[in-house]
């Protein structure tokens, strides 16, 4: 008479089977996430350019310590610590002057490390006192990319709330500071630009404001306003595009 195995033995095997089958699952799954051509994969791994300078410029309310996370992608894309800067302003104040600020740390930054121009990265309020420097202020000819995150760049009715300052009433839609800085061109000189913006941002309402005209325009399926700042993902795509 034939034996029939140990319970015990069937209970082990039962197991293996099934955790061999999700194991496979999972490696499928993963497989066709994150599948591409060889051609771009071969792309993929190789080195970034990454000795443009990068200043920061963080939106309403924030400061340098937003950028930690950023910092850290860039690093781990191959830039050097001593090319990444933060550019602090008065958020309360008035975005002219904090756009000429921007101006003098971008010479600061430029003096500092021999270079002749710098990218910058902003969020929020921060694409508004970037496109006055870069627009406004002649500052395109210092930059090679400009990649905003969420940027207030045509403004936002959520200003609405703190119009007591003079950088919300600024940033509220149809004033006269968005007339400078969205009239005629958008994306002046050869300044390479890009935007990354999502319906789930919350903040910048209506969330189409943060695209400009002539940028690489880039929807993100969805990620809330301060979430940005923490997204890898975003972030290293930030990266690669500066490093084009």
């Amino acid at each position: 008479m034939r034996r029939r195995p140990p319970r015990r033995l069937l209970g082990v095997l039962a197991a293996v089977t099934v955790a061999f089958t999700l194991f496979s699952t999972a490696s499928t799954a993963g497989a066709t996430e994150t599948s591409a051509p060889a051609t771009a994969r071969a792309a993929a791994v190789q080195p970034l350019s990454t000795g443009t300078p990068v200043v920061f410029v963080h939106g309403y309310t924030g400061s340098a310590s937003n950028w930690v996370t950023a910092m850290s992608v860039f690093r781990l894309n191959g830039w050097s610590g001593s090319h990444l800067f933060a550019y602090e302003y008065d958020s309360y104040g008035d975005n002219i002057t904090n756009a000429q600020g921007l101006a003098a740390f971008v010479d600061d930054v430029k003096a500092r490390t021999g270079a002749s121009k710098v990218a910058i990265v902003n969020h929020s309020m921060g694409g508004l006192v970037s496109q006055y420097y870069l627009k406004v202020l002649g500052g395109n000819t210092s930059v090679s990319h400009l990649a905003s995150i969420a940027g207030a760049n045509h403004g936002t009715t959520a200003a609405g709330a703190c119009l007591v300052y003079t950088t919300c009433r600024q940033m509220y839609p149809g004033s006269s500071f968005i007339s400078q800085v969205t009239s005629g061109d958008e994306t002046p000189g050869d300044t390479k630009y890009a935007t990354w913006y999502s319906a789930c941002d919350g903040v910048i309402l209506p969330y189409t404001s943060t695209r400009l005209s002539g940028a690489t325009n880039n929807n993100v399926v969805c990620q809330n306003h301060i979430g940005y700042l923490a997204d890898t993902v975003v972030l290293g795509q930030v990266a690669r595009f500066i490093a084009s």
